[in-house]
């Protein structure tokens, strides 16, 4: 699952391909792990989320925990209760310039970033809510792996291609969940040495 992303665009870049403003004050660039701000077009503007829902938990005491966020989103899981309404109601498209996976042995692992050669800014699929815990916050939709990352892990982010953007934004349920499929284009895989864990 993708828990890590690079979005480095200037954002008036990326308010440019949607045909939208770009939103006053907004700074969110670089790598954007869960429960960080990051980029979201939501169909109407471009705006900035806290990447992942919000899950409270309960500790030993029954007493809650710090929220966790939620940043990913399996397709199979869709039509449950913590991400329906949100599928149904409020999704959106996530820019990015890569995602990155772990790769390696345990406690060794390392950065392996993947990219479009031919989208220098594509779009992931994503949905999104409003939480009392972080405002407004989004998640990114899982498929099973594409071909680039079958060898690494057996999911991969939805990745919308310009031509199915307005599909996914305004499509009804059907139609979205249809686009909900392994990336079949090419991709540019950047194996690094850069440790895995948080910079």
């Amino acid at each position: 699952m993708c828990n890590l992303y690079r979005m480095t665009s200037a954002v008036t870049e990326v308010a440019e391909m949607f045909g939208v403003a770009a939103p006053h004050g907004s700074n969110v660039s670089g790598e954007i792990y869960p429960g960080t701000a990051g980029l979201v077009y939501d169909g109407d503007s471009l705006r900035s989320m806290v990447w992942g829902f919000p899950l409270t938990l309960k500790g030993k005491q029954g007493q809650p925990l710090k929220p966790k966020p939620v940043n990913n989103t399996r397709t199979d899981k869709l039509g449950s209760g913590f991400w329906k309404a949100s599928f149904v109601n409020r999704r959106c498209l996530i820019p990015l310039n890569a995602f990155a996976e772990a790769e390696g042995a345990e406690g060794s692992k390392t950065r392996t970033w993947f990219s479009l050669p031919d989208q220098p800014i594509f779009t992931a699929a994503g949905i999104w809510r409003d939480s009392a815990e972080w405002g407004r916050v989004y998640s990114m939709v899982m498929t099973d792996a594409c071909i680039a990352l079958e060898d690494i892990h057996d999911r991969s982010p939805v990745l919308i291609s310009p031509s199915d953007r307005t599909r996914w934004l305004a499509g009804d349920p059907k139609e979205a969940k249809a686009l909900c499929a392994p990336y079949r284009g090419e991709m540019t895989i950047d194996r690094t040495q850069a440790p895995w864990t948080r910079q």
